[in-house]
């Protein structure tokens, strides 16, 4: 452990390995040219913090995980197999017939591909570069009136009062779904910019918990803009060619947290 600190003093963001932490496989390299993934996340990343970006996608160290969310997860899995149902049956979810909405979850050979965020979502290999942006989506339907794919997100939570999407922390969950518009137009689809956040939100209301969880579910709509998207994938890939390590986010916490141990380790 002594070496490991003594090293982190030499050299604070390139040498340091402790306890396996630097990873030697999905590394960034600018000469390769096999495409580079870089998924929804990390392009969020990058604008939330490029130093922590260019340490995880091209030194091989990424930030702490956080626990998942399993509660969220289970919610999704349950609503996916709900507008799975209706793609089957080329009908409405519920949720878009309750507000006077016609959209059928899109049938398409690949929505599994889609929606698996691990190992492929919606992709699409960025021309002069070695990066291929890719994103799994929760759903897509389609207006079968003008013939447009429509993003739906799932999102759960727990709070009172109304659902909205004015919190400045949420502007992550905008450039989510902005992401995702960008994606299907770049594999040639008919996107509209209207896309729908299926929220549910778990009620504390009842008097008691008796084994069940009840929720509200709310639909919002939103408006995306993904004319950000390309210039970004841009910085980003200007950023993975250099050979120098951005700075941190002022408004970094793992920065924040980073360059205060690198104090009192000096």
């Amino acid at each position: 452990m002594n070496d490991a600190v003594n090293n982190a003093n030499k050299n604070p963001v390139a040498d340091v390995i402790i306890n396996g932490a630097k990873r030697i496989r999905n590394i960034y390299s600018p000469i390769s040219d096999k495409p580079f993934k870089i998924s929804r996340s990390k392009l969020d990343l990058f604008l939330e913090c490029p130093c922590c970006f260019y340490i995880d996608r091209k030194l091989g160290v990424k930030r702490p995980d956080t626990p998942p969310y399993s509660l969220n997860i289970a919610v999704d899995e349950l609503l996916k197999k709900e507008f799975d149902a209706c793609r089957k049956t080329q009908t409405p979810h519920p949720i878009f017939l309750d507000h006077n909405l016609g959209f059928i979850p899109f049938e398409h050979p690949d929505i599994d591909k889609w929606r698996d965020s691990l190992h492929h979502g919606v992709q699409y290999a960025v021309p002069n570069t070695n990066l291929m942006i890719t994103g799994g989506i929760d759903d897509v339907c389609i207006n079968p009136k003008t013939q447009e794919l429509i993003v739906v997100d799932y999102k759960a939570t727990s709070k009172k009062g109304p659902i909205t999407l004015d919190e400045d922390w949420q502007i992550a969950y905008k450039r989510q779904i902005e992401v995702y518009q960008w994606l299907f137009r770049k594999n040639g689809f008919k996107v509209s910019k209207i896309a729908y956040f299926v929220y549910c939100n778990g009620k504390k209301s009842a008097a008691s918990f008796d084994k069940c969880l009840n929720f509200e579910v709310s639909l919002i709509a939103y408006e995306g803009d993904d004319s950000w998207v390309e210039p970004t994938v841009m910085k980003l890939y200007q950023c993975l060619q250099s050979d120098v390590i951005p700075m941190h986010d002022s408004e970094c916490e793992y920065g924040q947290y980073f360059c205060a141990v690198n104090g009192v380790l000096k």
